[in-house]
């Protein structure tokens, strides 16, 4: 039997940006629009609930917090725009579509920010009714495309990032922002999951934008 590998994390953020860039699987190069499905909330209750209490947390050297109308619970990210042939984002926004008709909208519950090794986030549950869009999205933009983008995530779960950790001359502390998060406020929030958003998305090595291609209702709602 071989030994167990121990993995300990250091005690400083790492660059989410540097490590999108390099991964094996799908990397994410600066400036390079690529499509993400998303489910989307409204930025004034995202201001309210989740940025402005944590603020003390994540805005710090080191970290590069996401303004509330950038913040999204990734569903896919898909393959870069300009691989996509003519029409078949058109059709996978129309198969999309047509599965969304048989997913109501669902609560989820994010919980308090924990403090990753990349990122600050909130995971949210139940996971099952998010990762059925993640099913679905990533079905038919196989289908559409026979499978020419890898499937990514490959593992889901529904969270929302508050905060990148990225390159320059002071990193976070880890270990500080959990002693800080251990005495600080907040309760779980609820937000209700009523569409799925198609953006064209790019990241700038400290903050991830997007361009807006379509909104998808679920449970066939307009």
């Amino acid at each position: 039997m071989s030994p167990q590998v121990v993995v300990r994390e250091g005690p400083f953020m790492e660059d989410f940006f540097a490590e999108v860039e390099q991964r094996a699987v799908a990397p994410w190069p600066t400036g390079r629009a690529d499509l993400h499905w998303h489910v989307l909330f409204s930025p004034d209750v995202l201001e309210q609930r989740l940025v402005a209490p944590y603020q003390e947390i994540t805005n710090r050297p080191g970290l590069a917090p996401v303004a509330a109308r950038w913040m999204h619970t990734t569903v896919m990210h898909g393959g870069p725009m300009e691989k996509y042939a003519p029409g078949e984002i058109d059709t996978i926004i129309k198969r999309v579509r047509q599965g969304c008709q048989g997913i109501e909208p669902f609560d989820l519950t994010f919980d308090r920010p924990a403090i990753g090794r990349v990122a600050v986030e909130c995971t949210a549950r139940p996971g099952a009714p998010a990762r059925r869009l993640w099913e679905l999205t990533t079905r038919v933009d196989a289908e559409v495309t026979g499978g020419r983008f890898p499937r990514v995530p490959n593992g889901y779960y529904p969270h929302q990032s508050l905060a990148y950790g990225v390159a320059g001359p002071e990193r976070a502390d880890r270990r500080a922002m959990k002693v800080q998060l251990s005495d600080h406020p907040g309760e779980p929030v609820v937000l209700r999951a009523e569409k799925l958003t198609l953006v064209a998305q790019s990241h700038d090595r400290r903050f991830i934008t997007w361009e807006h291609l379509a909104d998808v209702p679920l449970g066939g709602g307009r």
